[in-house]
């Protein structure tokens, strides 16, 4: 009987620790990251063929192998980049953001990179910007004719390259016809968002680890994790991981407090560190 009970012991063990090991490597041969924050651990894993250049920036600063510019001293320096960063930007029901030196959104390791995205993947090429009934489509989230004139039609007229209000009237029909026939591919383009149709883009569902941006290629170590699906961002940040382990304390982390005008942590949410699980 002591045999069989020891048995059953040294099975369920093994299946526990198999578990384990399937969850920390992922699903694939996928590098993994641990997110070691101060109200626990959060285990990603990150798309390494669909965003190569993001994930080795991203693992590269983590792993204190990237030298980076120093916003306190300007100077180039090298070490684990994330250490002792905060989660700078927590929205209930939308997302917890980090990954700024300054801690306050504004900081940046010193330079900016391309985003890898593939809006076809996504389907942003069947998506009209205009419907002749509803209106604009609503990931563009127009709230006004100046907003629509803004997000729209100001890049296409900066594209065409019009210079001046009577050209602007010359032109109207072909504006016109621009607006009812573009999608929302083509709107974002004109707005200087460039794409890649050569790789797999993932859409942004709960979960998923994406860059925070000022707007086209302006990556560089701000992340964020959303707690929902924010399908209208797509197009526009690079979706480089999943959350595989750990989406409690994601889930945690946006729970809490925040000062109003800034979403900002009232007591700060440290990372502690990221590091590689599998290398």
């Amino acid at each position: 009987m002591q045999k069989f009970i020891i048995t059953i012991v040294v099975i369920l063990f093994s299946i526990i620790n198999t578990n384990v090991s399937a969850v920390e490597k992922g699903t694939s041969s996928n590098p993994v990251c641990r997110i070691k924050t101060s109200m626990g651990d959060i285990t990603v894993e990150l798309f390494i063929k669909d965003a190569p250049k993001t994930v080795e920036n991203f693992i590269s600063l983590a792993e204190g192998k990237k030298k980076f510019t120093d916003h306190k001293t300007n100077l180039e320096i090298k070490k684990h980049y994330y250490d002792n960063l905060i989660f700078h930007r927590v929205i209930k029901n939308f997302m917890i953001q980090g990954g700024c030196p300054k801690g306050d959104g504004s900081g940046d390791p010193g330079y900016k990179f391309e985003d890898e995205i593939n809006a076809s993947s996504l389907g942003l090429d069947k998506m009209p910007v205009l419907d002749p009934e509803k209106g604009p489509h609503p990931y563009l989230g127009i709230q006004s004719k100046e907003h629509f004139f803004s997000v729209v039609i100001r890049p296409i007229i900066n594209k065409l390259g019009i210079k001046d209000e009577k050209e602007f009237k010359s032109r109207l029909d072909e504006i016109q016809k621009i607006i009812t026939s573009i999608t929302l591919k083509e709107s974002y383009e004109y707005r200087g968002y460039v794409y890649n149709d050569k790789i797999k883009s993932h859409h942004l569902d709960r979960g998923v680890l994406a860059m925070a941006n000022a707007g086209p290629n302006t990556n560089g170590s701000q992340f964020f994790i959303n707690l929902v699906n924010t399908k209208w961002l797509e197009g526009k940040h690079t979706v480089f991981g999943k959350v595989i382990k750990g989406m409690e304390i994601v889930d945690k982390i946006g729970d809490v407090p925040v000062l109003p005008e800034r979403h900002k942590p009232e007591k700060n949410v440290k990372i502690i560190s990221i590091r590689l699980v599998n290398k």
